[in-house]
């Protein structure tokens, strides 16, 4: 589901918090070793996501933010800002030659570059969440 999150809108934020849960307080915040991913360029996204992009030859660039019970993807396209909600049991994240994560059918690419090696550890803590959250255990180490 992506919402308009350009102007503080209370029906929105009241969507993401029954969604995802409310933000983390700012103990928890501390804790986590922040929430918010560092900005990284978007590759390519699923043909539902496509109007959300930047339309001319700009770069698109997108953030992650932890929520208790899945994440936001904001997407900025000119002065509008977008949400994308995904709960952590319709999460899936994969890794190749693009960083992408998949949910409901539509997924967005992120480049692997200078930036994703920034976020790595962000991306780590994600996985990381999620598996606690879905109390799913590694059972594979290799």
């Amino acid at each position: 589901m992506i919402i308009n999150t350009t102007y503080t809108d209370k029906e929105a934020a009241r969507l993401i918090d029954t969604h995802l849960g409310e933000s983390f307080s700012l103990m928890q915040r501390i804790k986590l070793k922040g929430i918010g991913s560092k900005r990284m360029i978007i590759n390519d996204v699923s043909p539902k996501l496509k109007q959300y992009l930047n339309t001319v030859d700009d770069l698109s660039y997108g953030s992650i933010e932890l929520r208790p019970k899945g994440i936001l993807i904001h997407i900025h396209k000119k002065l509008t800002s977008f949400s994308w909600i995904v709960p952590y049991h319709k999460l899936h994240i994969y890794t190749s030659a693009y960083f992408s994560i998949h949910a409901e059918g539509n997924f967005i690419q992120f480049k692997k570059n200078k930036l994703y090696k920034e976020n790595k550890a962000f991306i780590e803590k994600m996985k990381t969440q999620k598996n606690s959250v879905l109390n799913i255990t590694d059972y594979y180490e290799g």
